[in-house]
């Protein structure tokens, strides 16, 4: 979890730019009030689709394990898709919003841009030789970049597979594109599985460096 860098665009969030940055009092603003609110809904929404997805998986298993009844949503396999629903469209609508103001307010090009396979490389020898600063929030590293920008397109797909999951015939074509129903299990599943460790890794930076955390709940 990191900051912004604040552009003019974050006048969004009621915080004017001054000088190259916005203050208020003593601190920088690093999180928009909107980039904190879609990501506690993402968050909520993702549990939600995670756990009840779980169950759903139990019903007819990909693989020769199951998921423990105690981290999973819903119950039996009715009550888990009806969670799996609600949270689709919670998550769906409010990605939408984050894909539409994320390009809008240009950062997605201020965040993730640039990023080189060089600069990947140089960043994940530091952080695994303990030498990544994390002093300024309101950059990403070229690691950071990679994450985030790969977990937008896992997001993309995951939906899309999703969509060809429950209505295959409907959306035949898109069920094709990913080739056949069985195929688009497959795809869901691992776009799952990298979602989860995805959270894991998001979760473990953030107690370890807590100010982003803090940063991600009043913006500062």
């Amino acid at each position: 979890m990191s900051g912004t860098t604040v552009n003019p665009s974050d006048s969004l969030s009621g915080i004017k730019s001054a000088g190259g940055g916005a203050e208020s009092g003593s601190r920088k603003l690093l999180q928009p009030a909107w980039v904190r609110i879609v990501h506690w809904v993402n968050a909520i929404a993702m549990v939600m689709m995670i756990m009840s997805g779980w169950q759903i998986y139990n019903a007819s298993p990909l693989f020769p394990f199951s998921f423990s009844r105690s981290i999973t949503l819903g119950g039996w396999l009715g009550g888990a898709l009806l969670w799996h629903f609600a949270a689709m469209w919670l998550l769906m609508v409010n990605g939408l919003v984050y894909l539409v103001l994320g390009l809008a307010t240009g950062r997605f090009r201020n965040k993730l841009l640039p990023l080189s396979a060089r600069g990947v490389f140089a960043d994940t020898k530091a952080a695994l030789a303990g030498k990544l600063s994390h002093d300024d929030l309101s950059t990403y590293n070229q690691v950071q970049k990679l994450l985030y920008g790969g977990i937008i397109v896992v997001g993309i797909l995951i939906v899309l597979s999703g969509l060809s999951i429950w209505k295959p015939v409907q959306f035949q074509y898109l069920t094709a594109l990913f080739g056949g129903y069985d195929v688009a299990r497959y795809v869901h599943f691992v776009c799952m599985a990298l979602i989860v460790g995805f959270l894991v890794v998001h979760i473990a930076l953030a107690i370890m460096v807590p100010k982003s955390l803090r940063a991600m709940i009043v913006g500062r």
